[in-house]
């Protein structure tokens, strides 16, 4: 039996296991890319991250639905713009576009990718509700603010349960009530983009946005909400108090998880630090893969310092992964079948059962990446030191089928391995006795004889009795030798 799923949630602080609102149903949010600059290497820690978690989950039994928003309205977007003398909509285009290629590279792969601009309507009406409900109120100017004195739980996610520590958005302090309030909709400054709403022309701030769409596509309650540390306060705070506040739904989300920083340095990787390295330099250098396996080797919720020391080590691991597939492929093709397993040959086949084992007890444990990876390598051991001269079917076979499971789930080989049985080899094996039974109707033996002599190499054994055959695989191998 594997072991229990438990997850680290930073809500309560606490391990927590996983249990889904609905049965057998997982529902997960991500905070995607505010789509003004180029991807780098810390954005793609995070969506990595998620997507092994996903696949996990998914190789544990649960299906889950996989939402990434992009946001393609905001400041930052229209400061862009406005610096580059280009069109708001020319910038988005251009990194909604490299943002998607840099998930192809990564082997990233999400459900659902809503974009802001296509929700305003759904967004009006969170607001308005929002201030029907007495949680929101309209300035002057047409802006309005979520009324942060309204929602008492307010600080719990991020840990800073003290007013002073709450201040945000400075710039606006005029119009607030309060210094910690926070914009649901901002009035339009000439020049800006806008759209038609009841409070007039305007957008919407930075952290409804995903109150709404995560609730459109996953429901007023779901399982997961992730993005990175740095998101913590004021977003997810921010999202949660909109959210709980609208809907009533307490608790809104189960489990809030989030990613540790990339650091270089002392500093994290940030687009306003000016220290980014983009995703698709490192693809180009290393590979998407290896950047892939390099972000498996650290724990999620910890700061990783990026170098080019520790790609070059992922690399070398990575390619003896690689290996080792290739080496199971061939053996598949050699295998002998003895009938009868060696001591010997038990004790390697625990070994290779302990490491899936582990690699599950690694996984189901908040999540823990690395270890998994200690126990791909020890595979990858077993496999080379044990199993390479010593080509049992039972061997080959069990270290092929951990090895396809493991990288289900972790999803780094350049050629994902293929069954070493063929699922409808039995419909192959029918249409060579029908052509042998027709070589014997036309009595060409020689040719009839050679058909049996092949299958019967490859486990297949024929009887013949009359004009009629019939055969049993006693030998489980693939017919591709």
């Amino acid at each position: 039996m594997l072991p229990e799923l438990k997850i680290y949630n930073t809500l309560t602080k606490t391990m927590e296991r996983i249990q889904p609102v609905e049965p057998g149903l997982l529902k997960m949010y991500v905070c995607g890319p505010t789509v003004y600059d180029s991807t780098h290497v810390g954005h793609g820690r995070a969506y990595v991250m998620y997507d092994v978690f996903k696949r996990y989950l998914n190789s544990r039994g649960y299906h889950v639905i996989h939402v990434m928003n992009i946001t393609d309205i905001d400041d930052k977007i229209i400061n862009r713009a406005r610096d580059e003398n280009r069109d708001w909509m020319e910038i988005v285009e251009t990194y909604t576009k490299e943002y998607l290629e840099a998930l192809n590279s990564l082997n990233v792969q999400v459900d659902h990718h809503p974009r802001v601009t296509q929700h305003i309507d759904e967004i009006i009406e969170f607001i308005q509700k929002l201030i029907e409900r007495g949680h929101a109120y309209v300035t002057p100017s047409g802006s309005v603010y979520f009324d942060v004195n309204t929602y008492e739980d307010y600080g719990r996610l991020s840990g800073r349960l003290v007013k002073e520590a709450w201040s945000q958005e400075p710039d606006f302090l005029s119009e607030k009530k309060n210094p910690y309030d926070f914009a649901l909709w901002k009035a339009a400054k000439p020049g800006e983009p806008f759209w038609e709403s009841p409070w007039g022309k305007g957008r919407p701030g930075w952290h409804i946005e995903c109150s709404v769409m995560s609730t459109r596509y996953l429901g007023e309650r779901f399982d997961i909400h992730g993005g990175g540390t740095d998101l913590i306060f004021p977003h997810h705070e921010n999202e949660r108090a909109q959210s709980e506040s609208a809907l009533g739904s307490k608790p809104w989300v189960s489990v809030w998880m989030h990613v540790g920083m990339l650091m270089v340095g002392a500093d994290k990787m940030s687009k306003s630090l000016k220290n980014i390295v983009p995703i698709k330099e490192v693809v180009k250098k290393w590979g998407g893969r290896t950047l892939r396996y390099w972000y498996l080797m650290s724990h999620y919720r910890k700061p990783v310092s990026f170098s080019e020391e520790s790609l070059e080590i992922a690399s070398e691991q990575l390619k003896r992964l690689n290996q080792v597939s290739s080496l199971l492929q061939k053996l598949g093709k050699e295998a002998v079948e003895p009938h009868k397993a060696s001591d010997e040959d038990l004790k390697i086949l625990r070994s290779l059962l302990k490491t899936h084992y582990s690699f599950h007890a690694a996984l189901s444990e908040d999540f823990n990446t690395p270890e998994a990876v200690a126990s791909l390598n020890e595979f990858t051991t077993i496999v080379f030191r044990d199993i390479q001269h010593n080509p049992k079917y039972i061997l080959v076979n069990t270290a092929f089928r951990i090895l396809r499971e493991f990288d289900n789930v972790f999803g780094v080989l350049e050629t994902p391995p293929e069954a070493l049985v063929e699922e409808d080899v039995d419909s192959y094996i029918k249409i060579l006795v029908d052509v042998r039974k027709e070589l014997r109707n036309r009595k060409m033996y020689d040719l009839a004889d050679m058909i049996r002599s092949e299958l019967g190499r490859l486990g297949v054994t024929l009887s013949d009795k009359g004009p009629e055959t019939t055969w049993i695989r006693v030998k489980k191998q693939a017919l591709n030798k």
